[in-house]
């Protein structure tokens, strides 16, 4: 898997997601491919990600007026059936990960060639678009819900509003380079298999296949809980303002 071996020679970032520093690992178990082109990206993101945080932070302590920790009202109701919106989104998106390279494989006839670089790249591509149509609804229907809470929750929902409207180009712009990553495993993994065995590879005797889909589901999930942060950081805001008013 992308996080079972140890880096030789480059350091994986300490900053960022796991999603960062799983890519990082690819440039290192990859190295066959562009490793350093690979770990140039991670690092981009890692600063990427590093900078939009901060921003975050900076803006939440300046702009937020007093009594953003103890809101007026914050419906128990509501809470609720936002929890179990995004625990239902997350599990739909997670089992997708879990069945990421099925359709890789699907309907290739016994003794067929292995699909090459080109369907995992789709495979990574169609996940990648389910994350984005169903988690940028979810995070609007959390703002719209804690617009109406209280005064500080509707701050910090215009606030994470203006912070995906200003940033959110430059994210897809580099979540969309990440399947292409993927390239330099699959040619290692698949150049090891054939040094290996004499034998053409098919789709029935294809051990390093089930490695790269499995360190591919690997990375998937880990964007999956990357694209995530800032749904469950509105969810805990929630939560923690009912903690707040009972108290």
């Amino acid at each position: 898997m992308i996080g079972s071996m140890t880096p030789e020679s480059r350091p994986t970032p300490q900053t960022g997601s796991s999603f960062v520093r799983a890519l990082a690992a690819l440039a290192v178990l990859g190295d066959a491919g562009s490793p350093a082109s690979t770990d140039a990206f991670a690092q981009r993101l890692s600063q990427w990600l590093d900078w939009t945080h901060a921003i975050e932070l900076s803006a939440a302590l300046a702009e937020a007026p007093p009594g953003v920790g103890r809101p007026a009202v914050a419906s128990s109701k509501a809470l609720a059936m936002l929890e179990a919106d995004c625990a239902h989104t997350r599990a739909a998106l997670q089992k997708l990960v879990s069945q990421a390279a099925a359709g890789v494989t699907d309907g290739v006839v016994a003794g067929e060639a292995e699909p090459d670089f080109a369907a995992q790249r789709q495979a990574y591509a169609s996940c990648q678009q389910a994350f984005a149509s169903q988690v940028g609804p979810l995070r609007q229907r959390l703002r719209d819900a804690l617009a109406k809470q209280s005064p500080g929750l509707a701050k910090l929902a215009e606030l994470d509003g203006l912070m995906e409207r200003a940033l959110g180009a430059r994210e897809r712009e580099l979540l969309a380079g990440v399947p292409g990553r993927l390239a330099p495993r699959y040619a290692q993994l698949r150049r090891t298999q054939a040094d290996a065995s004499p034998s053409p590879a098919t789709s029935e005797n294809s051990p390093w296949l089930t490695q790269f889909h499995r360190e591919m589901r690997a990375l998937l999930q880990a964007e999956l809980d990357f694209r995530l942060q800032a749904v469950d950081g509105l969810l805990e805001a929630f939560r923690q303002s009912q903690v707040a008013q009972s108290s």
